[in-house]
């Protein structure tokens, strides 16, 4: 089997603009910054994010190819595309609008065939690229056979361009579902189900499944109570590609972990991730037997509570904290789940050649958390990743 080169960078939706100028200027200020950083003298790994009107406005101009020459004279490498977003991931209120237009609707369709199309154009001759995307739709209300149905016939033909894409250039790009607690497509289970009953009901199977594939995010498993194993083998044994791991960590807070008389302080100090941009799911175990109950935002979760020192449960929040956190204040993260998602994954997944760090909460973190420059921060989470991956490396590859 032929091993791709292992690809590491980082998601610049980050600092995106809704538009090719403002895009080009923070990625002008930030990664080449982190560059600085991290690797001064070698071109910097990037997820990059492009709204759908900047992508559209590269095609429509044509200045695709004269993008990528400033990308690559910046020392800037994309092989990856976050295709999640749609619009402007900044903006005051985001919430449920990024789950939107859904995999059923054609402006997802036409959004991701632009990304098709410029990725061939920014990659280096003979390196796959991958293409991370929504998990179908959010999940309430319940999406119904006939819009699944619909999705399903909208990924085979974004599979068909990937395949003509392949057969005329040889250019592989995969584009990767991404899980995420309350849609669709929230553990690793729905996802296969998502196969066996809709994708692969009609096209090509074998070309299905080499370019469909999953974009396993840590931060999103974890919030779901899965173990990192369990759902990478899930997706393995059901013989599904995983094309990307989005490296991210999620907040957990252990009440049966703290004495009664703080919990109303740990609660406090959860409160203050709270905010009103990004929609923070979260997911409550009453005992390690319960059912996992998910909310669609914290403040839902945090209304519930009636008696803090009460609480014995764990909770687990979708919110993407720095990766290189263990512990702040009363909180935890789930940083060891991606040290258990990386021994897995380069031991039993040798296809799997991209992890992209996805901590795009920087904005929104609370103050004592923020580092002086963004790109301090971000340099700091690719350092601890640089060195957490050889030693996964070293007992897999």
């Amino acid at each position: 089997m032929n091993i791709p080169t292992i690809q590491v960078g980082y998601c610049t939706n980050v600092h995106a603009g809704a538009d090719l100028e403002t895009t080009r200027a923070n990625l002008g200020e930030h990664a080449v910054a982190v560059k600085e950083q991290f690797v001064p003298d070698d071109p910097l790994g990037i997820g990059l994010w492009l709204s759908a009107r900047t992508a559209r406005k590269l095609r429509e101009e044509d200045q695709a190819e004269e993008f990528a020459a400033w990308l690559a004279e910046a020392g800037l490498a994309p092989f990856t595309l976050n295709g999640f977003p749609y619009g402007d991931f900044h903006q005051p209120v985001v919430k449920h609008e990024v789950y939107r237009p859904t995999w059923s609707e054609q402006p997802r369709v036409d959004y991701t065939l632009d990304l098709i199309e410029i990725l061939d154009t920014l990659l280096p001759a003979a390196m796959e690229g991958s293409i991370s995307t929504l998990p179908i739709q959010w999940g309430t209300p319940a999406a119904n056979a006939r819009r699944l149905s619909a999705a399903a016939a909208n990924l085979r033909t974004v599979t068909d361009r990937l395949v003509r894409l392949e057969e005329e250039s040889g250019r592989l790009i995969y584009l990767c579902l991404e899980p995420e607690p309350g849609c669709v497509l929230d553990r690793a289970q729905d996802v296969v189900r998502f196969f066996e009953d809709y994708l692969l009901a009609d096209g090509d199977e074998m070309q299905i499944r080499r370019h469909i594939r999953v974009c396993h995010d840590i931060c999103h498993s974890a919030v779901m109570f899965e173990e990192q194993a369990a759902a990478l083998r899930v997706l393995k044994a059901a013989g599904i590609h995983v094309g990307k791991v989005q490296v991210s960590s999620a907040i957990i807070l252990p009440f049966d972990e703290i004495v009664p008389e703080q919990r109303a302080d740990a609660l406090h100090q959860l409160r203050s991730f709270a905010e009103d941009r990004y929609l923070h799911q979260t997911v409550i175990r009453a005992s390690p037997d319960a059912e996992p109950v998910l909310f669609e935002d914290l403040i839902a979760a945090l209304v519930t509570v009636i008696d803090p020192e009460e609480l014995t449960s764990q909770w687990r929040i979708h919110f993407h904290v720095p990766i290189f956190l263990e512990q702040f204040g009363f909180l935890q993260t789930s940083r060891k789940q991606i040290l258990e998602c990386l021994k897995i994954a380069t031991r039993e997944m040798p296809e799997l050649a991209h992890f992209e760090i996805e901590t795009y909460a920087w904005g929104v973190l609370p103050e004592e958390l923020r580092q002086a420059r963004l790109s301090d921060g971000i340099a700091k989470e690719l350092q601890w990743f640089s060195a957490a991956l050889p030693e996964a490396m070293a007992n897999g590859r």
